[in-house]
């Protein structure tokens, strides 16, 4: 492709509403274009990009067994219905009205839709396992689409879905899916961990996130640095404290006047955060709920959210927890609470610890699980850098991650809201057990750039760039451009794309531009070098702009054609 043709339209600067590095790189390369908030159009290189993610996605999924599909766009309220989720969705749908006046939505994802066509089509175990799945665009009204492609209200996915006779086909269905997907982001050329996760609002029981490593990532993972543990921090677990020894096992009340924080407390009675039992009123579904954790440890919202039976973690308010404990916020404890407490591991092990007294301007010192109070031991923390491994002897280092890629055993939790069953060998009725496993193709995009990025503009993976090789010519001497042409036509015969920048500018500008565009390999033609008989060849991972290598023109095909070998094999 000449660049005189092309449609890459480079700017120098980003728009300043262009929020991370993937949005102002793709906008200023000339990949994509804004056309509202959430919602992006493709130019040529960026769809382009998109394809070689999807063509990557396809191969692996029709190599693991799955099958293709394609569901529609507008999904009729009924199937929501059916699972409850038209309500539970809330202001994500979008929501319209045919001129019948039927109610209808945009497709925010397709359980339902799939579990229908399952429940139509699969009538007995020989139909088993299936593995369904689509490329298709996703649409989600996101409170805050501000991320450019990570964060769009339409966006391009990758859903697949297992329907096995089991809970064992189940797993297998999903260790497949798992092996599939470490080898698509494997191709990609990604740093990534596969995390422990939450289902979230998808249901189910096991749950795998694929997270890409990025500074400017939005979810917080843990990970071993020593084995491979992982997991988002909202469900990340770590080794149980064990209990001190030792204690005077006297309790007594102090006077703590107008000091409710643990920091203010901590410095009021010189004790270390760690000797405090954090008391923190949150509503149930039942009524409040006491949640317990160390001083020095924050409470897991997901996780208190479950046990107390919620969808989401909401605290109790000023009045709620004065009602609840008799004490203003800041000095509510557990001893002498009446309703329902939780405590977490590493809490119940403090001994002689400190926590409020459930009275306004009072703690209690001495406190100990066990002997002061009781309640439900559980894991109710949220884990961080530094932690012991729960797996080995090893610590958790921190990460920030971009999720690309989510797999779920679902169970029943839709087929069997849809009686979306089959005939076993006895010939009796059971309900079709599920699967499901997304990729966020769009967002792959957009993830590889924060990860593969510097000061110039982008650094593409040879398994995802537009083009492989950024061709300059400088100047217009005809034997240049005839020697342009022929490197290009032989290069594009032997599968190697080409972009070919024959504008008439400065070295300087076509150099930039390549740098932006980020294509793996620049080879220029023409200038001083080409009175030298050589090439000047420039990978782009290479720091220094003006390094590059001088390549003999006539050995200039061979040492690209090794080159491509070499990336492909990597990828």
């Amino acid at each position: 492709m000449r660049f005189s043709r092309a449609l890459l339209p480079t700017l120098k600067e980003a728009p300043t509403d262009a929020h991370n590095v993937s949005t102002a790189l793709l906008l200023r390369a000339g990949y994509v274009r804004r056309v509202g908030a959430g919602i992006y159009e493709y130019l040529p290189l960026g769809l382009k990009v998109l394809r070689r993610v999807e063509s990557i996605v396809r191969e692996e999924m029709d190599r693991a067994g799955a099958l293709e599909i394609l569901m529609p766009a507008i999904l009729p309220k009924e199937l929501f219905e059916e699972t409850g989720r038209w309500e539970r969705f809330g202001d994500t749908l979008f929501r319209m009205k045919d001129r019948k006046g039927g109610d209808y939505h945009l497709g925010p994802t397709h359980e339902e839709v799939v579990t229908d066509i399952a429940r139509r089509e699969i009538r007995s175990y020989r139909d088993l396992p299936k593995n369904l799945y689509q490329v298709q665009a996703k649409y989600r009204d996101e409170p805050r689409a501000r991320g450019g492609l990570l964060r769009c209200r339409e966006f391009v996915m990758k859903d697949a879905y297992s329907f096995d006779a089991d809970e064992t086909g189940a797993r297998e269905s999903y260790e497949t899916m798992r092996v599939a997907y470490r080898r698509i982001f494997d191709r990609m050329g990604l740093n990534y961990r596969m995390v422990q996760a939450d289902s979230g609002a998808m249901g189910g029981s096991t749950s795998a996130e694929f997270q890409v490593l990025a500074d400017s990532g939005e979810d917080a993972i843990v990970a071993c640095t020593s084995c491979e543990y992982a997991a988002n921090v909202e469900v990340a677990e770590t080794r149980e404290a064990a209990r001190a020894e030792g204690g005077s096992g006297k309790r007594e009340k102090v006077l703590t006047p107008k000091v409710g924080s643990i920091e203010d407390v901590a410095k009021f009675l010189k004790l270390p955060k760690e000797r405090f039992l954090k008391s923190i009123v949150v509503r149930g579904a039942e009524g409040p709920v006491l949640v317990v954790v160390r001083g020095d440890h924050e409470i897991n919202e997901i996780a208190v959210a479950k046990l107390v039976g919620t969808q989401e973690c909401e605290l109790a308010s000023e009045d709620e927890v004065k009602k609840a404990t008799g004490a203003a916020v800041g000095f509510a404890g557990p001893v002498g609470f009446a309703g329902k407490i939780l405590v977490d591991f590493d809490a119940a092990a403090v001994v002689d610890g400190v926590t409020g007294a459930n009275e306004t301007d009072h703690h209690l010192v001495g406190v100990t699980f066990g002997k002061d109070f009781e309640g439900q031991v559980v894991r109710v923390r949220k884990v961080g850098v530094g932690d012991a491994c729960p797996k080995c002897s090893g610590t958790l280092a921190e990460y920030k991650g971009i999720e690309a890629g989510h797999i779920f055993i679902l169970g029943t939790h839709y087929s069997a809201k849809m009686n979306a069953s089959f005939l076993d060998r006895d010939g009796v009725q059971k309900t079709l057990v599920m699967g499901c496993y997304g990729i966020g193709v769009s967002r792959l995009v957009a993830a590889t750039i924060e990860q593969h990025n510097d000061a110039s503009g982008i650094v593409w993976p040879f398994s995802l760039a537009p083009y492989h090789v950024h061709l300059c010519t400088l100047g217009v001497d005809e034997a240049v451009m005839q020697a342009a042409q022929k490197l290009h036509d032989d290069l594009q015969a032997a599968g190697i794309e080409v972009l070919w920048d024959d504008r008439d500018e400065r070295p300087g500008v076509k150099f930039k531009d390549a740098d932006l565009v980020g294509c793996p390999l620049r080879v220029t033609l023409g200038g001083k070098s080409w009175a030298e008989g050589v090439a000047e060849v420039k990978a782009r991972t290479e720091a220094d702009p003006k390094k590059a290598e001088k390549v003999p023109v006539a050995s200039l095909l061979d040492e690209i054609l090794a080159w491509a070998k070499k990336q492909r094999a990597a990828h």
